[in-house]
């Protein structure tokens, strides 16, 4: 099938121009309009004195939310973790990390080269854990010939799947078993603790310290906390200011993430339907595409044939996905169960057409 390319949106059945489908990702959501009105009305002041009222409020929140004693609002997940790392760890330290986690694969190797902090990285379970026993091989001797094991960090959710309750708690008690630290990056934990159904302090007050996005699925615009004890959040203010990440009057962002944390958690059980509702549409097409693993969040991983030609027939019908060999579909708060029947049946037509 030759794909055309196209000028013009596509139009809705009133002649409206349709909406973009955007299922690259849950940080592509836009703020709703209460939460713009939640940004507009917020009161700011100067952060780095510590006089923002919105960001006060929020970090405040935040700790008794998550279970920590504080927390420190940053301009991203990849800050919050880096951070986290460069408190937890020295120069010359090691972290253990999963091959394929953020920490260590996709957050430009921030700690290495900022924190002269050593990764060990260690292959993910299928189920996105990492294997304690194997972890336990890799923790270095205390010998002047090695780096120096100081921290371990789990991600949850880890491509989509939930970490158990029961792994979690067997990773804290091996932690303190080793003196190893703990932290979450749970810039996704939101959708663990959804999933479980479960408050997220069970999942967060199992570690030392936690990260957690504001601008995924909780739409916010942009920002992540870091939480923890009090001595490690002085200790990441000073890291925080250091690689740049203070800001000024940020306490329309900071409201950004109130307003998500208090209204947009519940409702993440929706983006998990949505994909479950995609992912059973998508087994109507077995030659064409080929499901990953079943959904257990708000992500579907798919291989299809003709990924390339896919995604330029789907980007005319407004419809925007990744060219992966394995493509990653998300769902978020943009999209809703009517638009997930469009996709399947947009697929649909392109996979009947070859």
């Amino acid at each position: 099938m030759q794909v055309k390319s196209i000028q013009n949106q596509p139009l809705s059945h009133d002649g409206t121009t349709m909406k973009t489908i955007d299922l690259r990702s849950d940080t592509v959501t836009k703020p709703t309009p209460k939460m713009q009105e939640a940004m507009f009305r917020a009161e700011v002041g100067d952060d780095v004195y510590g006089d923002d009222p919105s960001i006060n409020m929020l970090e405040d929140y935040a700790a008794e939310r998550f279970g920590f004693e504080a927390a420190l609002f940053t301009p991203s997940g990849t800050a919050a973790n880096l951070i986290a790392l460069m408190s937890h760890c020295g120069r010359g330290d090691e972290y253990l990390v999963g091959q394929d986690a953020h920490t260590y694969r996709y957050e430009g190797g921030g700690a290495a080269i900022l924190g002269s902090i050593q990764p060990q990285p260690i292959e993910f379970a299928k189920d996105g854990s990492l294997d304690l026993d194997r972890i336990e091989e890799e923790i270095k001797p205390d010998d002047f010939h090695y780096a120096r094991t100081r921290l371990l960090c789990l991600e949850n959710t880890q491509g989509g799947k939930v970490l158990p309750m029961e792994y979690l708690e067997r990773a804290r008690y091996f932690s303190l078993q080793k003196g190893l630290a703990l932290h979450l990056d749970g810039a996704r934990a939101f959708n663990a603790a959804v999933a479980l159904d479960i408050d997220i302090k069970k999942i967060t007050g199992l570690f030392d310290s936690a990260s957690i996005c504001l601008s995924k699925g909780l739409g916010a615009p942009v920002g992540s906390l870091l939480c923890g004890s009090v001595p490690l959040i002085n200790q990441a203010r000073r890291w925080r200011k250091v690689t740049g990440g203070a800001m000024r009057q940020a306490g329309s962002l900071a409201a950004a993430g109130l307003y998500a944390l208090e209204n947009h958690v519940e409702r993440l059980s929706l983006d998990h339907d949505n994909a479950k509702r995609l992912q059973e549409g998508l087994k109507k097409y077995p030659t064409f595409c080929q499901i990953s693993e079943d959904v257990q969040t708000n992500m579907v991983f798919v291989q299809f044939q003709e990924s390339r030609r896919l995604a330029e027939f789907l980007k005319t019908k407004n419809i925007l996905i990744s060219e992966d060999k394995t493509t990653r579909l998300v769902t978020h708060l943009d999209i809703s169960g009517e638009d997930i029947d469009y996709v399947i049946k947009q697929i649909g037509l392109f996979a009947g057409a070859l």
